[in-house]
């Protein structure tokens, strides 16, 4: 009777061990490697690719530096924004009226 009601103490950690390891494989693993990525695809930016801002500003980059990036608008405006703020980059037919901005120029 001992047995069925003080023996789970090893099957408790166990259970408690595989929740961890599944936490791990299915929530931070992939959140680490996502940011891996976006690290080296910001670290990659350079003169001349089309971007998107966080904030949803489309432009082509003009400069680059370090920490930040200017990034020409229509209209040849300049902005200088931060690396983490670019969340993605596109090429030419990807989005509605971009294309403009470099047949202007």
């Amino acid at each position: 009777m001992e047995e069925l009601l003080g023996g789970g103490g090893m099957g408790n950690i166990l259970m408690i061990g595989a929740i961890v390891i599944v936490f791990y494989f299915f929530m931070i693993r992939p959140q680490q490697k996502k940011q891996k990525e976006e690290k080296k695809f910001r670290e990659g930016l350079k003169k001349g690719d089309k971007i998107v801002t966080a904030g949803g500003i489309h432009g082509k980059i003009s400069e680059t530096k370090e920490a930040t990036v200017t990034i020409e608008v229509e209209g040849g405006m300049k902005i200088k924004v931060n690396r983490s703020s670019v969340s993605m980059s596109y090429s030419s037919g990807d989005t509605d009226g971009v294309d403009e901005l470099q047949e202007k120029k």
